[in-house]
């Protein structure tokens, strides 16, 4: 039976997906990537193991945003917790995130950011979530 807490991680600048995947698997994650909307989505709506949580960066140039991807992952799994990344749109997080979900301001340290998904799985599962320490 397959125990692992898996996540998605979207992000467009290659050193930040890297060290979030980092930080993420030291904490105990299954990280999957997408470096874009489009493939996020596609991995979304295609995986037959849902995904646990979902951080993404809200600028991610290819014209979806992060805030759109959110709200598909929303419509597919109404729990899923959300992570926003972001350098410039704080202020939109209000009107434009999901419910129950946190906005990380860049730049963040790693254990900012485990620390975030896990308070998340938390609330949802309303136990923690089991991650190897």
């Amino acid at each position: 039976m397959e125990t692992s807490i898996q996540l998605l991680v979207v992000e467009d600048e290659a050193l930040i997906l890297d060290f979030a995947v980092t930080a993420l698997e030291d904490g105990g994650y299954v990280v999957v990537t997408a470096d874009a909307a489009l493939p996020a989505l596609a991995l979304l709506e295609g995986t037959t193991r849902p995904f646990c949580g979902l951080l993404t960066d809200v600028n991610l140039g290819d014209g979806i945003t992060g805030w759109e991807v959110a709200r598909r992952a929303r419509e597919l799994s109404p729990e899923i917790p959300v992570v926003y990344m972001t350098g410039d749109s704080a202020h939109e997080w209000a009107a434009q995130g999901v419910p129950n979900s946190l906005l990380l301001q860049k730049p963040f340290a790693g254990a900012q950011l485990v620390t975030a998904i896990s308070g998340l799985l938390n609330q949802v599962s309303g136990t923690p979530p089991s991650s190897p320490q």
